[in-house]
C-alpha cells in the first residue's frame, strides 16, 4: 500500500511535466534546410515548408527530401486535399445520421455492382501465392526489417501503420532502409526480385505528417508516405516485376477506394508508369467497410490485390460507431471475442465470398504470438505453434488465401501447414456459395461479460502502449505476444465503453467505474517500477516519469465524454507525444 501512495502522489504533483530538452538543428541541418528551399524556389515552389532533419538523420533527409522528391508530394497534395477533405466530412456526415437516427449500415439495394459479372484484373505473378506474410513490419526497425528481407516469406507488411510510430525520425529511417534495400545497398539480403515481396503500408487516412506544410497546412500522413516510396522505389520495383505493391487501412466506405484509385491513377500517369502497374490490398478493418466490400473491390478493380480482414481494429470499429449503444456492449475480449464468434465469422466468410466471385485474393489477420528466445524447438515452443496452427487451420478452411504472422519462427511451420492443406497457389475455387447473410449476422454481438482480468490486461496494454509512442516505439512485447495499435485500440475502446455502460464485472458484480480504473492503473504501474521483471526497463527517474506520463494520457482517453476515433489520432495531435520527439 506504501508504494501505491506513492505513486498516487506522484500522480497528483501539480504541473508534473516531462522535462523537455530542445535540440537546435546542427549547421549540417541547417544547410540541408537551406539547400532544399533554394532547389524548391528554383522549381517555383514558394509554398512548401519542410521541417529540419534531426541531428544525424541528414543522409537520410538528403536522399528522400530532394526537391523533386519534395514537389511531387506537393502535386499530390494540392491535387487530392479537397477529396481527402471529403473523405472527412463524408464521414461525419455518416456517423451523424447513425447517431441522430439509431439506424444500422445495410448492405446496398441499388448497387448494380452486385449484379455484375465481372472480376478484378488479375495480379502480377509475384502476388499469385500470398500463403504466409510477415505483418507489422516497422522500416524503422532496421534489424527486423533486415532479417525479415532473409526469410522465406511470400510478403513482408512494411509497416507505416499499426506497428509503426510516426516520428520525424522513424518516418526517414523507415523509408531510407526501403529505399536502401530497393536499390541493392543492404550486404548481405537478397536482391529484391528474390527476397519477400515488400507490401508497403501507408499511413491511415486518420494520420497527419507534422513536418511537411503545403500552402499553409499539414499534409495528410498517406500522401507523404505514398508519394516519396513511389517516386524513389516505383520504376525498380516494377522492373524487377515486384511491386509497387501496398496495403490500404482503416478505409471505411467505397467513395474511399475511389479516391485511392484516382491516386493510383494520377500517380501512374506522373511517373510514366503502365496502367494498373501499382496493386493494394485493402484491410477491412471497419464494421461500415464490411457492407461495402464488393463496391470497394470494384472501385479498385485495376488495382486491387484483394481484401484482408483481422480482428481488433474491425471490433474496436463497433464502439467507435456504436459505442454508446448500450445492445453494443463488447464483452471481455480475451475471454469472449474469437473469429469462431458469429459476427467474426461471417465477416470472414464473406470476405472470402465477394473477394473469389470476383477473381480477387482473400487474406487472414495476423498471428501475434511470439515464439521463447533462443529456441526453435522444445514443449512451450510446440505448444505455441500448435495453438497458431489451430487457428489458422480454421482460416484455410474457410478459403482465405494467405494470413500474416510476426515471429519469423513461425514462418515455416504455417508455410507447411498451408502447402498440406492447400497445396495450390491460392483458393480462389473456393467460391462459398454456402454463405448468405444478413446485416443481422455481422452485427450480432457475442454473448459474455467483463471481468476483472479481462479490464486490468485492457489497461496493460493501453498504458504500454502510448508508454512505447513516447520512446518512438510503435509495438511492444507483452506476455509471449506482440501488441500494437490494434490491441491498443480496443482496449481503450474497451476500457471506455465499460466506464461508459457501468458495465458490471461478472467476477464480483462490482461496476467499472472511473474510479475502478484509477486504481487499477496505479496497481499497474507499481507492478512495472517494482517487479523484478520489469526492474530493467523502468530503472531511471526518466523511465518512471514517462510511464506516469503515460498512465495520465491513457486515463484522459477514456474517460473523454466524446469517444475519441483513433488513438494514434490522440496521440499524433497531443503536445505531449510532439514534446517528447523533441528529446
Amino acid at each position: 500500500m506504501d508504494r501505491l501512495k506513492i505513486i498516487k502522489n506522484h500522480l497528483l504533483v501539480k504541473g508534473r511535466e516531462p522535462c523537455i530538452t530542445t535540440k537546435l538543428c546542427s549547421f549540417d541541418s541547417s544547410q540541408d534546410c537551406l539547400h532544399l528551399k533554394s532547389g524548391l524556389q528554383k522549381l517555383g515552389l514558394t509554398n512548401i515548408e519542410v521541417s529540419s532533419p534531426p541531428v544525424n538523420y541528414e543522409h537520410y533527409y538528403r536522399t528522400l527530401l530532394t526537391p523533386e522528391a519534395v514537389k511531387f508530394v506537393a502535386d499530390l497534395v494540392n491535387t487530392f486535399d479537397n477529396d481527402v477533405e471529403g473523405i472527412f466530412q463524408e464521414r461525419q456526415r455518416r456517423k451523424l445520421l447513425l447517431d441522430s437516427t439509431g439506424g444500422l449500415p445495410d448492405f446496398s439495394k441499388k448497387s448494380a455492382i452486385l449484379h455484375g459479372n465481372w472480376k478484378v484484373r488479375p495480379v502480377p505473378q509475384r502476388l499469385q501465392c500470398r500463403h504466409v506474410d510477415l505483418g507489422d513490419v516497422s522500416p524503422s526497425n532496421t534489424s527486423h526489417f533486415v532479417e525479415s528481407l532473409k526469410t522465406t516469406a511470400q510478403g513482408i507488411q512494411t509497416d507505416f501503420d499499426d506497428g509503426h510510430c510516426p516520428t520525424w525520425k522513424n518516418q526517414l529511417l523507415g523509408l531510407y532502409n526501403i529505399y536502401q534495400f530497393v536499390h541493392g545497398n543492404i550486404a548481405g539480403v537478397p536482391p529484391v526480385d528474390q527476397a519477400p515481396v515488400l507490401m508497403l503500408r501507408p499511413r491511415a487516412w486518420n494520420m497527419i505528417e507534422h513536418n511537411l506544410l503545403v500552402n499553409g497546412k499539414e499534409v495528410p500522413g498517406p500522401l507523404f508516405d505514398f508519394g516519396l516510396l513511389m517516386y524513389h522505389n516505383s520504376r525498380i520495383l516494377l522492373d524487377n516485376e515486384s511491386g509497387p505493391f501496398f496495403y490500404l487501412s482503416k478505409i471505411e466506405g467505397s467513395n474511399e477506394a475511389r479516391l485511392w484509385n484516382k491516386i493510383f491513377d494520377y500517380t501512374e500517369r506522373k511517373l510514366d508508369l503502365p496502367h494498373g502497374c501499382i496493386k493494394a490490398c485493402v484491410l477491412i478493418e471497419n464494421i461500415l467497410a464490411s457492407f461495402e466490400m464488393e463496391e470497394i473491390l470494384y472501385e479498385l478493380k485495376d488495382h486491387s490485390a484483394g481484401l484482408n480482414c483481422g480482428i481488433w481494429d474491425y471490433s474496436a470499429s463497433f464502439i467507435n460507431k456504436f459505442g454508446h449503444r448500450k445492445e453494443f456492449v463488447l464483452p471481455d475480449r480475451n475471454k469472449y471475442v474469437s473469429m469462431e464468434r458469429h459476427f467474426l465469422k461471417s465477416y470472414m466468410d464473406l470476405v472470402v465470398k465477394i473477394c473469389h466471385s470476383h477473381g480477387a485474393h482473400a487474406t487472414g489477420g495476423m498471428a501475434a504470438p511470439i515464439l521463447p528466445n533462443g529456441t526453435t524447438s522444445g514443449t512451450v515452443f510446440q505448444q505455441i505453434v500448435d495453438k497458431v496452427k489451430g487457428g489458422k487451420v480454421k482460416e484455410i478452411q474457410a478459403g482465405v488465401d494467405g494470413f500474416m504472422v510476426y515471429d519469423l519462427r513461425l514462418l515455416q511451420p504455417m508455410q507447411q501447414l498451408f502447402k498440406k492443406m492447400s497445396p495450390t497457389t491460392n483458393q480462389h475455387q473456393i467460391k462459398r456459395p454456402d454463405v448468405n447473410l444478413t446485416a443481422k449476422d455481422l452485427l450480432k454481438m457475442p454473448t459474455g461479460g467483463v471481468t476483472q482480468q479481462g479490464l486490468r490486461h485492457n489497461i496493460t496494454v493501453g498504458i504500454l502502449f502510448i508508454e512505447a509512442w513516447l520512446r518512438g516505439q510503435g509495438h511492444y512485447y507483452l506476455k509471449g505476444a506482440v501488441e500494437d495499435s490494434a490491441t491498443a485500440e480496443i482496449s481503450r475502446s474497451q476500457v471506455w465503453q465499460w466506464i461508459r455502460h457501468k458495465a458490471a464485472l461478472e467476477d464480483t458484480g462490482a461496476v467499472v467505474t472511473m474510479e475502478m480504473v484509477h486504481n487499477i492503473v496505479q496497481e499497474v504501474i507499481g507492478e512495472r517500477f517494482w517487479s523484478a521483471q520489469n526492474s530493467e526497463q523502468f530503472s531511471t527517474n526518466q523511465d518512471k516519469d514517462r510511464l506516469l506520463t503515460a498512465a495520465r494520457m491513457f486515463e484522459e482517453i477514456v474517460t473523454k465524454r466524446n469517444f475519441p476515433e483513433f488513438i494514434t489520432t490522440y496521440l499524433n495531435m497531443d503536445h505531449t507525444f510532439l514534446e517528447y520527439q523533441k528529446k
